[in-house]
Parts: C-alpha cells; sequence; structure tokens
C-alpha cells in the first residue's frame, strides 16, 4: 500500500486523508498512521509546491552547474555536498555519475546573478577543478507535470 499511497502523494501532496482512504480502499487512520510512519522514517522528507517560475517572474533564470571536484579525504564528495547545501541559492544537490560529479541546480533573477554565484561562490571552493553551467531555457515537463503555452508567446523552443 505505501507505493500507492505515495503515488497519489506524488500527484498531489495536499489531498485530503479520508480522500486517499477512499481511494486507496482503507480506513482514514490508516492512511494517517502510514504517513506519519512515512515522514518518521524519512521517507517522506517534505512538502513542496510545483512553481512555474516564468509565469512568477519573466526574467527567472533556472541553472544546472556541472562541478567536477576532488574529493576530500575524509568525506569524499560529502563536505563539499554539505557546504553547496548551505547556500540558499542552490535548489538541488546531487552526486552524479559520467562526466561530472556533483550536479547542482539554482535559480536567480537574471543571468548575471547565476554567472556571479558560479564564479564567486562555486569555482571558488577549495576542491572545485570546473564548473560547466547550462542554462534551462524551457521547462516542458517536471515532477511529472507537463507545462503548456497557454496564452504566452515564447520564441525559444522555435526554430
Amino acid at each position: 500500500m505505501n507505493e500507492k499511497l505515495i503515488k497519489l502523494l506524488r500527484q498531489d501532496s495536499r489531498t485530503d486523508p479520508r480522500e486517499l482512504a477512499s481511494m486507496l480502499g482503507v480506513p482514514e487512520s490508516e492512511v494517517t498512521d502510514r504517513i506519519a510512519k512515512l515522514e518518521r522514517d524519512g521517507v517522506i522528507r517534505g512538502y513542496t509546491v510545483l512553481i512555474d517560475e516564468e509565469r512568477l517572474d519573466r526574467n527567472a533564470v533556472t541553472a544546472q552547474i556541472e562541478l567536477k571536484v576532488t574529493p576530500q579525504a575524509e568525506n569524499g564528495y560529502d563536505g563539499i555536498a554539505e557546504r553547496l547545501c548551505g547556500f540558499p541559492e542552490i535548489a538541488g544537490v546531487q552526486l552524479m555519475s559520467g562526466n561530472c560529479d556533483l550536479l547542482v541546480t539554482m535559480r536567480g533573477s537574471s543571468f548575471r546573478d547565476i554567472a556571479f554565484f558560479v564564479s564567486e561562490n562555486l569555482a571558488t571552493i577549495d576542491g572545485v577543478m570546473s564548473t560547466r553551467t547550462k542554462i534551462i531555457l524551457r521547462r516542458y515537463k517536471e515532477e511529472g507535470v507537463v507545462f503548456g503555452d497557454d496564452d504566452d508567446t515564447d520564441e525559444r523552443g522555435k526554430l
């Protein structure tokens, strides 16, 4: 049942436990108990809202920054990752396989904000050998949600 419950919460974490219970065919108390256990066990780490940043601010910029780093002797990649997590501008940090070691996702109010943050904050961290910044031009789908054109005209995705 945990998998079905988590799938429903991923679709809409605001769904009332009574409604979840009805969808799952179990008592409401079982749903609330399971959610509480998933929270206690650290499976559910938090609840969030998915924002269309460009509708909020047309100048908003989201970047993914690939970092090549030298792992630290005592704690490998964890020390650098923990330091990155301390920056409020950074929305996500992941350890990766492939061409980069750490992938950082950040949001800024302009390209200049992103460039300044990378050059002044990321590139200067001990152990960071190189950075590679990729700007997200347009989001089509995120967290299972499709972002539509609606009434906005945006030429970035057209040739």
